[in-house]
């Protein structure tokens, strides 16, 4: 169909003609004018840039909410999926779970009747005192921690130190407002320890190593690499099923236990009174440590092999 003359497309021709010659260089010419007025008038530059961005704001923020949309429906789907994927894992877990509630109530239940039909004394109770680490003695021949609470706080010597993971060590000074632990790695420290499977006793030996040693065992104890490591309660000094570590390695001749505790993070401990009164002084000529290593605590045991 022909054009009328006068018509606004046979008058737009013309200028969009013009405009696509020449667009590109009055960009160019625009764009070095713009700079020279910012280098000439910085404050009207910023004004006008102020405006232009106060204008389109509502435009972009307008334009944005459609991909904001899409992202928060993108991430409300995976939300979901991890969600179901929680929610199965939890699922078979708390079957898991309820087996095992299942057969602890009826093992308690057992054990209810058992000390019923023995007439099984229960051991006591235990107090606690809850303390700070304030210092950390690490050196090369000591492994020990001082802590802000002493005998005024109810703190006495032969405390059972534990974090939240297992047995730290012991109290072996204890001024009006401080004490000292000795650490389960100190080479003065010898614990009297059960390995848990087999129910074997032993002695946890420090030697200022990560690793302390398992030593004293029977003759024919079958210790594996991963059993558990809980104290014996043997002597008095420690109350019995304390966890400590598990056995890290069993090589010839030496028996290495991972403890529980993060010696990195020790900031907290809590100490247990039992009431127990078997800390063991040194005898005359004897070293003084804490643990169970003098010879008349090894006749104290009666630990078969302890004494050799």
């Amino acid at each position: 169909m022909a054009k009328r003359p006068g018509s606004f497309t046979s008058v737009a021709q013309p200028a969009r003609s013009l405009w696509s010659r020449f667009a590109f260089g009055m960009l160019i010419a625009a764009s070095f004018g713009l700079m020279l007025l910012g280098k000439a008038d910085v404050v009207l530059v910023e004004r006008l840039r102020t405006t232009v961005v106060d204008a389109l704001g509502p435009i972009i923020e307008v334009a944005s909410k459609p991909a904001a949309s899409v992202s928060d429906a993108a991430e409300g789907l995976r939300e979901l999926r991890d969600i179901r994927a929680d929610n199965a894992r939890l699922q078979i877990e708390n079957s898991r779970l309820e087996r095992w509630q299942h057969v602890a109530r009826r093992l308690e239940a057992e054990n209810r009747a058992l000390r019923a039909l023995t007439n099984y004394v229960p051991p006591p109770a235990a107090s606690y005192i809850t303390a700070r680490v304030i210092a950390d003695a690490g050196g090369a021949f000591v492994r020990s921690a001082m802590i802000n609470a002493g005998q005024s706080d109810g703190v006495r010597r032969g405390l059972a130190a534990v974090s939240g993971e297992g047995l730290v060590g012991g109290v072996v000074e204890a001024g009006q407002h401080h004490a000292r632990i000795l650490l389960i790695t100190d080479l003065n420290s010898q614990i009297p320890v059960l390995v848990e499977r087999t129910r074997d006793p032993a002695v946890l030996v420090g030697d200022n190593s990560r690793t302390p040693d398992l030593q004293y065992l029977p003759q024919n104890a079958s210790v594996l690499s991963g059993d558990r490591i809980v104290t014996s309660g043997h002597g008095g000094v420690f109350p019995a099923g304390l966890p400590v570590g598990v056995v890290n390695s069993v090589e010839e001749g030496r028996i290495e236990v991972q403890p529980y505790v993060d010696w990195n993070r020790l900031e907290y401990l809590r100490l247990l009174d039992y009431g127990l009164d078997g800390v063991v002084q040194p005898g005359r000529g004897e070293t003084p440590t804490y643990g169970l290593m003098s010879e008349t605590v090894r006749r104290k045991l009666s630990i078969p092999g302890l004494g050799n």
